[in-house]
């Protein structure tokens, strides 16, 4: 998540959107107004890419990496 000025949100996220690690981002009513999910092949990579938005947007990311995963499965009657 990130804590991005008003002035400059839709800059921003232009810039993390344009990451191909985002696989969705969107705004809240929040101090923290910016959550995204990144997806990468290693886990490793995630902090490359924090590290890159903070260098490309100027704020800090608060990385809030997931605690559990979930599977939801989705079936159609035939």
């Amino acid at each position: 998540a990130l804590k991005v000025p008003e002035a400059r949100y839709d800059e921003v996220m232009v810039q993390v959107n344009a990451l191909p690690q985002v696989a969705h981002n969107y705004r809240r009513e929040h101090s923290l107004n910016m959550w995204f999910v990144l997806a990468t092949e290693t886990p490793e990579r995630i902090d490359q890419v924090i590290t890159a938005i903070e260098r490309d947007t100027g704020y800090p990311v608060h990385n809030m990496p997931k605690q559990e995963e979930f599977f939801v499965g989705l079936r159609f009657e035939a």
